[in-house]
């Protein structure tokens, strides 16, 4: 299965378990697929934290994933 789909459908399933900011740059950039760029202006972040965003977040929902 491909990564952005993968991920796409723990955010659908775990979504409300991330912070609210996770969920958001994750959707931007998973769902809506969005550049870092383009995230990092629309939620007023630097790309860099943009990154760090979504390697959390998508850790976070593996280890929810891995616990289920």
């Amino acid at each position: 299965m491909d990564k952005n789909v993968k991920i796409g459908l723990l955010c659908d399933i775990y979504g409300e378990l991330l912070t609210e900011k996770q969920q958001n740059v994750l959707d931007l950039y998973y769902n809506q697929n969005l550049s870092l760029a383009e995230v990092a202006e629309e939620v007023g972040i630097t790309r860099q934290a943009v990154k760090d965003s979504i390697a959390k977040g998508e850790k976070r929902l593996f280890r929810i994933r891995g616990k289920t």
